[in-house]
């Protein structure tokens, strides 16, 4: 059975290029383009998964939508043989209508509605002065051999012969050269991924500072909160005794001249008592 035709506009339509040298990271773009009125997933892969980070790799698009997608070459050894080595495919399926369905079950249960595009990468490696002086100087040393039967031998031997050591010591300066290269490379992956590990770091204590300010703002919200309802509850109180205090009553007396005044009461109370009392005998008595 033939699957459908790929309905997304993928920019480029056939190949991916990577411009060397790869000592670093190297990144290709690629554009996917929803033309249709039907929203349609989308899925890329690989066939070297571990040498590619896709970023997005998967998600859905909507009518007329489009979406950029970075694809990050990871740093490695350029090889020639590795040309078109690699490829990435695009899939795609319209999102079915009647439900509502996990992605990833998705591409399962539909395998038949699957669109395919497929793309090859091209790597773009410029030739380094290290790698030409090989050729080089083997192209020297075969012209040298060329030219070797004239009238004087003992004189030939002697300059092939030197000639063949400069090609030697010549070769062995591009082995050496080689493996400089090769843990140049080596040492610039491990600084990578230490910066990724540091990077994963900082963001973590970036959350973790952010969460405590957070808590910090919250603190702080509840304490503004609760002071103006405090002053608010004072205020009241004050209002309301002043507000049922009787404006016939004499103001009261301060604490401190309390008990001069009730001590003068009583010895008034004491002389009134006496003077009643001798009233109250003098009266008896004349009866």
């Amino acid at each position: 059975m033939a699957k459908p035709a790929q309905l997304l506009i993928i920019e480029p339509a056939t190949e991916l290029k990577f411009q060397g040298p790869f000592r670093t990271a190297v990144a290709s773009y690629m554009r996917l383009t929803n033309p249709t009125d039907h929203d349609i997933y989308f899925k890329i892969k690989t066939t070297a998964p571990k040498k590619y980070c896709v970023r997005p790799n998967c998600g859905l698009l909507e009518p007329r939508e489009s979406q950029e997608i970075a694809i990050v070459l990871q740093p490695f050894i350029f090889d020639s043989n590795e040309k078109n080595k690699h490829k990435f495919m695009v899939q795609s399926m319209v999102k079915p209508e009647d439900e509502e369905i996990n992605l990833e079950e998705l591409w399962k249960k539909y395998p038949e509605n699957l669109m395919d595009s497929k793309l090859r990468c091209v790597f773009d490696c410029p030739v380094e002065a290290n790698q030409a002086t090989p050729a080089s100087a083997t192209t020297t040393a075969t012209a040298s051999n060329s030219v070797a039967p004239v009238a004087h031998p003992t004189n030939e031997a002697v300059s092939s012969s030197a000639a063949l050591s400069n090609t030697l010591a010549t070769s062995n300066i591009g082995i050496s050269n080689d493996e400089q290269l090769m843990g140049d490379e080596m040492a610039l992956v491990k600084e990578m991924k230490r910066l990724k590990e540091e990077e994963s770091a900082l963001r973590q204590e970036n959350l973790q500072l952010k969460e405590q300010v957070l808590q910090l703002r919250t603190q702080v919200d509840a304490r503004a909160k609760e002071q103006p309802s405090a002053a608010a509850r004072a205020a009241s109180s004050t209002t309301g005794s002043v507000y049922y205090q009787n404006p016939y009553s004499p103001p009261p007396l301060p604490v401190n001249q309390q008990p001069i005044i009730y001590g003068i009461l009583a010895l008034v109370m004491c002389f009134v008592g006496i003077l009643l009392g001798k009233l109250l005998y003098s009266e008896a008595a004349s009866k």
